[in-house]
């Protein structure tokens, strides 16, 4: 785990890194464990985009713009009402990034990263989803790790998931949602 320390709570951890590397199941546990809203950015993807990925043909800078201003909007509107949330979201190129964080203190990214050997076999034992294992290779060569000025956070992908979970919210600084047992005073 590489990173610093943070300056702010993030109110907003967007989840970040190429296809197969876990983005969806460490999102969703890191937003089940501090209580916080999830969305994973596929779900925003215009029909033509997944089509397109479907099919095996990488996106464009074009296509992919209406997708980043409807998740920007979205990480707008839960900032607006005080919802932290966790975004998983491939974001690999540093301008992607911009698009989203907009220089917010409380927006901050986590990279998910691991040997291609291993997320390409992630790839290949899942079912169902749309981004097919013969487009990793070019998300590998668009992927721009994130630099220092970033703030980014950088994980591996390469323990068991509850243990990356909690290296991001140490990473972060953040605490972990604590539920009252039943019956007890607040």
């Amino acid at each position: 785990m590489t990173g610093s320390a943070p300056e702010h709570a993030p109110a907003t951890v967007i989840v970040m890194g190429v296809s197969g590397s876990g983005k969806t199941t460490i999102g969703t546990l890191l937003a089940q464990r501090l209580g916080w809203d999830f969305l994973d950015a596929d779900a925003l993807h215009p029909a033509a985009n997944v089509a397109k990925m479907r099919a095996g043909v990488p996106l464009t800078d074009a296509d992919r713009a209406p997708w980043l201003a409807a998740l920007a909007a979205w990480i707008d509107r839960q900032r607006d009402t005080g919802t932290p949330s966790v975004l998983a979201c491939s974001a690999l190129r540093r301008v992607y990034r911009d698009a989203l964080v907009r220089g917010a203190a409380e927006v901050r990214v986590v990279h998910l990263t691991g040997p291609a050997p291993l997320i390409a076999a992630r790839m290949g034992g899942r079912s169902g989803h749309f981004m097919p294992a013969s487009l990793l290779q070019d998300q590998l060569d668009t992927l721009q790790a994130p630099s220092p000025g970033e703030r980014a956070l950088t994980v591996s992908v390469e323990p068991a998931p509850d243990e990356i979970v909690t290296d991001i919210i140490r990473g972060l600084g953040l605490r972990e949602r604590t539920e009252m047992p039943p019956g007890s005073l607040a």
